[in-house]
């Protein structure tokens, strides 16, 4: 069970599983993390945050603090964890809260026997590509894809994902190589 408590700068954060309380506020959430990236040029059109297109799926959403604010949402993709989204309140990005909730979803792959980790980020979006390449994760060569990363990739192009920014699926290994 993801039960885990962290101190950071003056904040009491435990990472936990969300319970279904929890689930109401999550897309205030990514709203709010989402607003970063108009820094960036990107706006994200109107529509279903992640949060609740995968509330429909089989997930796993582990939250940061009691009210949330931040959280991670895995599921299993083509046999191993997928990571759908890291989202952190923007008023407190830079904190640490997104390394912690990294570190629970990479802990939890590991205690699942997955032998990795997977996501689709923006490359060049200082808190995307670079943020998880600092973190252990490179870009996966489409060749090693597999048909649920090619799914996701397409469903991305679909919808029209591709057209804010460059994407990249990222891989991260667990455990041994």
């Amino acid at each position: 069970m993801v039960r885990e408590a962290f101190y950071h700068r003056g904040m009491d954060y435990e990472v936990r599983p969300a319970r279904p309380g929890d689930l109401p506020g999550l897309p205030a959430i990514e709203n709010s993390a989402d607003g970063m990236f108009e820094q960036v040029g990107i706006v994200f059109p109107p529509g279903p945050t992640v949060v609740e297109q995968m509330a429909e799926l089989e997930s796993e959403i582990v939250v940061a603090g009691d009210p949330p604010v931040g959280f991670a949402a895995v599921q299993e993709v083509d046999g191993a964890t997928h990571l759908e989204q890291i989202a952190v309140r923007g008023d407190l990005a830079g904190r640490g809260i997104g390394v912690r909730l990294l570190e629970v979803v990479m802990a939890r792959a590991a205690e699942t026997g997955s032998a990795g980790v997977s996501l689709l980020t923006f490359r060049n979006v200082p808190w995307n590509e670079p943020w998880y390449a600092k973190h252990g994760f490179a870009e996966l060569p489409e060749e090693r894809w597999g048909p649920g990363i090619r799914s996701y990739w397409e469903a991305e192009i679909e919808a029209g994902l591709h057209k804010l920014g460059p994407r990249l699926v990222m891989w991260a290994r667990i455990g041994r190589p």
